[in-house]
């Protein structure tokens, strides 16, 4: 009998220190709603929604505004418009793929948040990857008399690394630096071009927030092709207001890049924020959880 207490006794204690052991050491659990939805005006957000979510989105951006009435500031303009699905195999990992009106570009999509930002006690920020692969869709004419490839010349691709932080509720911020690569470009024209992107949300309410993009395509002598460009890509600006709820998000916005492609943006943009070449745009996402 003393034996059995002694041994129950050894129990209790070692359950206790185990106890104490996971009091001192939490679960990290991740910060709330860092952005609203997986994509901000242009460019992606860090955000994955959870796991065996569907979600869609529609892009739509119509023309600029610099016609001004003549065709309702752009309104009546031709516009660019994308619609995708995106699914989330884990709270981690997304795939989704979309088609786009511009170069008829349907683009496949791989996002991985590999670092999330912890409330308290973990990493004080959030890493992500995120990466596209595009086809242009369009007739072989429009790739020239040197097309030659009916796959490769129509690839391009786009890699990029987010960082992001919230702040606190009302202000989340992210730098996101990225590569992109296009297979067929004219003989003058860069085919890979590095760039930094900056995009964040300030909210004003429970459902509102402002939110603001602006890509700098850089040119690095190290690996540019040519020295002198016929044509360089502008670096885009766009800000405009969100209004989000459980399951939809809804963005308004007036921006200069409209290929509704990262790579593209980032290496075709001719619009100037400087000369008042913007564009009015929104964007609506909606989710579904199986």
């Amino acid at each position: 009998m003393k034996k059995r207490n002694i041994i129950f006794a050894f129990l209790m204690c070692t359950g206790f220190l185990f106890a104490q052991e996971e009091e001192a050491k939490p679960e990290k659990k991740p910060v709330r709603s860092p952005f609203e939805s997986g994509v901000l005006i242009n460019n992606q957000t860090g955000v994955i929604p959870d796991v065996r979510t569907l979600e869609m989105i529609i892009e739509h951006n119509f023309g600029t505004i610099q016609n001004g009435i003549t065709d309702l500031y752009g309104l009546y303009a031709p516009s660019n418009i994308r619609i995708g699905f995106n699914y989330s195999v884990t709270d981690n990992i997304m795939i989704g793929f979309g088609t786009t009106k511009f170069r008829k570009l349907t683009d496949f999509r791989f996002k991985w948040s590999f670092i999330k930002q912890s409330r308290e006690g973990g990493s004080p920020i959030a890493v992500t990857y995120y990466g596209n692969m595009g086809i242009d869709g369009r007739n072989k004419d429009a790739f020239g008399l040197l097309y030659m490839f009916e796959g490769t010349d129509r690839f391009s691709y786009f890699n990029q690394i987010i960082i992001a932080r919230k702040f606190c509720d009302a202000f989340s911020f992210q730098v996101a630096p990225s590569i992109t690569h296009i297979n067929k470009v004219e003989l003058t024209e860069e085919h890979d071009r590095v760039a930094i992107s900056f995009s964040g949300r300030l909210k004003f309410s429970y459902q509102g927030s402002i939110i603001f993009n602006y890509d700098a395509p850089l040119s690095i002598e190290g690996i540019q092709e040519h020295t002198e460009l016929d044509f360089e890509s502008k670096p885009s600006l766009a800000f405009g207001v969100e209004f989000a709820t459980g399951t939809h998000a809804f963005q308004i916005f007036m921006g200069t890049a409209n290929t509704l492609s990262q790579q593209y943006n980032m290496m075709t943009n001719a619009n100037d924020w400087k000369n008042g070449a913007f564009f009015i745009g929104f964007n609506i996402t909606r989710l579904w959880n199986f």
